[in-house]
């Protein structure tokens, strides 16, 4: 079995990471790489990394006999695509945006997107006819934060402070992502306001209903170029004996999402599709270290998980990518 992929956005950070893993994945044969600005040029004029690796070139328009296609657009642009480009029943979307995350926007035409959080929503992944892919930001924090609400321990308000590389900001220019800027530099933005708040929220209240606490989050950009480290901390009265043991039974069967007994450090993870966790309690707070690559298991890494889900494959199909310490 073969499954015809197309991608729509294909010079950005994540389609070029899709291309990256899926060129290598057994079961999928690439089809049309969608991108308006770079049509008829080879692939790897603007994914450099690919040289050698494929003779695809970019193309104008999907071929319309795609099993699956992923959105790599920007926020807003997968709704006016596929307002304007309807595709066939059959073909399954994964989108990469935050246009189809939150519960109000899953229904849109004739799809219904279900939350692609594997680690919260394997069942319904595997019927689903599109994906919401979740935001990476998102992923890091409720990994950190299922298992509490899988058992009603979330209690109190949580607090979180994330930083992310300069790839979490996509591929087009602003001050913010220009070398001479980000290096030796380290700047907060969207303090307690983040758009991925919401799907965070509503994860949290799928697996403990009615919850009455605030997640007060603070996202720093940082001078390195892929990862995110979230260290999330919240008032428990677990021991951390528990806790630790609470967040390896959550995890036990999710492949991708390990608890480590030792403290955590980011190049662990970048590469990779991991969600790495360390649980530890000082006084009463319980705080949970969570670490992932944005790109990958925040973005495209995620989504080729959600792909195997869809299809009957084993999720970890194509995934088999080890961090590079060095």
């Amino acid at each position: 079995m073969k499954i015809k992929v197309g991608i729509v956005g294909g010079a950005g950070y994540t389609a070029g990471e899709l291309l990256r893993i899926l060129l290598h994945h057994e079961y999928v044969e690439l089809g049309a790489i969608v991108s308006s600005s770079n049509a008829g040029n080879p692939v790897y004029q603007v994914h450099d990394d690919l040289v050698g690796e494929t003779d695809l070139v970019f193309a104008s328009e999907l071929a319309g006999d795609e099993d699956v296609v992923f959105l790599c657009l920007g926020h807003g642009n997968s709704r006016a695509f596929l307002e304007k480009t309807p595709l066939a029943a059959t073909t399954h979307v994964i989108d990469l945006s935050n246009d189809f995350r939150l519960e109000a926007d899953q229904e849109f035409a004739d799809r219904e997107f279900v939350y692609g959080l594997p680690e919260l929503n394997k069942s319904r992944i595997q019927q689903a006819q599109s994906i919401a892919n979740p935001g990476c930001f998102a992923t890091a924090i409720q990994l950190a934060l299922l298992p509490l609400a899988a058992a009603g321990k979330l209690t109190d308000d949580v607090h979180v402070s994330a930083i992310t590389g300069s790839t979490g900001a996509g591929q087009s220019l602003s001050e913010t992502v220009h070398f001479s800027w980000r290096t030796n530099n380290v700047s907060i933005y969207k303090p307690f306001s983040h758009q991925h708040l919401g799907e965070i929220g509503e994860s949290l209240a799928q697996l403990q209903p009615q919850l009455e606490m605030d997640i007060h989050f603070i996202p720093y950009r940082g001078n390195f170029s892929r990862g995110i480290f979230a260290s999330v901390y919240t008032p428990s009265d677990l021991t951390q004996d528990e806790a630790r043991q609470l967040f390896k039974d959550f995890y036990a069967d999710a492949p991708f999402t390990t608890v480590s007994d030792k403290e955590l450090h980011l190049k662990q993870v970048v590469n990779t599709n991991k969600c790495l966790l360390h649980v530890q309690k000082f006084g009463k707070q319980l705080l949970i270290t969570s670490v992932i690559d944005n790109l990958v298991k925040g973005a495209s890494g995620q989504a080729i998980q959600n792909m195997n889900l869809l299809f009957g494959l084993p999720e970890t199909t194509g995934l088999h990518l080890k961090s590079v310490l060095l």
